[in-house]
């Protein structure tokens, strides 16, 4: 089992929390009523939204493994990594063919009135759907996860029943969408580990589509539209997925890497702030780095990727995909992991925040760094 970092800006300083990993040792309550008392420190006097429960996972992409898991099955808000089910449909709506990447879709009043984030669709446009799956990649474009809910469902109602009958062949049973595109809605409800197997079976099912996920920025209509997940830019290894953010669910992130020939599967949800959920990721992505074997780079059958947990009939007529090459890994550093190995010790530990080494060496510079453009 590893240890776990959340960090959380309160007031100019950052307080850290490692979270207790051995479940032989502490109960999950346990774990959970230290994190909140480490996360509220100093917090007299400071209000702040309500947030849903702090969860996250690891997984071992070859062998299907869960490496790490805090309140996994706990149930949670997914706020936009909604948009990877819209994704996942979308993708095999292309595999199908009723759906081509170069296809105008229309749009509608409904989609052009939806909150930002969005790429400002007006009503009557059309929208091709490479733009759209970029727009809700990068962008996290609402508008843009509602013109393909209407094209694919005939309403979002309709697709919101497409999204929860995959849900259940994917073996997400703490899963339910209420809209394609993780707005609030009183029916949006998932488990750190449902949006772990969804993102599992989007490389594993339509692994030609997946290097979208490492898009940061594309243009459209003539302008440059930026991403929200700035950790994949500076995180070594990391080539997807998907940010989130409501003010129930808190700041979301579900993460891919790959180091030594190995890919993980992460996500975090209920982050307090951007900055603390990416640290969390890095820390437990970087954790789990350093303990697994590298392997050497091979090509594998996309149905033994956690088949288990996310059973498909897709999956085993699958084409084999290739595991992305060895990539050099980071090191936790001294300091972390003094204060790794002390977590591990003494349970659950309140300490300094300890800065990640990946994030302290590689700060982004922006026009200094080739960015990674997906041209319209």
């Amino acid at each position: 089992m590893f240890a776990h970092l959340y960090h959380r800006r309160h007031v100019g300083r950052e307080t850290s929390v490692i979270d207790q990993a051995q479940r032989r040792v502490a109960s999950p309550r346990v774990v959970m009523a230290a994190w909140m008392a480490c996360a509220l420190v100093g917090a007299a006097g400071f209000a702040s939204p309500a947030f849903a429960g702090f969860a996250t996972i690891v997984v071992d992409a070859q062998s299907g493994k869960v490496l790490e898991q805090v309140n996994a099955d706990q149930e949670n808000i997914p706020a936009s990594l909604t948009k990877m089910m819209t994704l996942y449909l979308t993708f095999q709506a292309l595999q199908r063919g009723t759906l081509k990447l170069d296809q105008a879709l229309p749009v509608s009043a409904q989609a052009a009135r939806e909150a930002p984030t969005k790429l400002d669709l007006r009503a009557g446009q059309s929208v091709r759907v490479r733009d759209c799956i970029l727009g809700m990649i990068v962008k996290s474009a609402n508008d843009a996860a509602t013109v393909v809910a209407e094209r694919l469902g005939g309403s979002t109602a309709g697709f919101a029943k497409q999204m929860n009958a995959q849900a259940a062949k994917l073996g997400m049973t703490g899963t339910r969408f209420g809209n394609a595109n993780g707005l609030p809605n009183s029916e949006n409800r998932t488990t750190a580990r449902d949006m772990a197997r969804l993102a599992q079976a989007l490389y594993r099912d339509y692994p030609q589509y997946a290097s979208m996920f490492a898009t940061r920025q594309f243009l459209f209509r003539g302008r440059l539209v930026r991403g929200h997940n700035r950790l994949m830019a500076r995180y070594s290894g990391m080539d997807g997925l998907k940010t989130g953010y409501t003010e129930a669910s808190g700041f979301n992130l579900a993460s891919t890497a790959v180091r030594g020939g190995r890919r993980l599967f992460a996500v975090v949800l209920g982050g307090r702030t951007a900055q603390a959920r990416d640290e969390a990721m890095a820390g437990l992505l970087d954790e789990a780095f350093t303990r697994m074997p590298a392997v050497e780079a091979k090509t594998s059958g996309t149905h033994k990727l956690l088949a288990a947990l996310s059973p498909v009939s897709s999956a085993a007529a699958a084409e084999p995909v290739p595991v992305i090459a060895k990539i050099p890994a980071s090191h936790a550093g001294k300091t972390g992991r003094i204060a790794l190995s002390k977590a591990r010790k003494q349970g659950v530990v309140c300490a300094p925040a300890v800065k990640h080494p990946v994030l302290a060496q590689k700060k982004h510079v922006k026009g200094r760094k080739a960015p990674l453009l997906a041209k319209r």
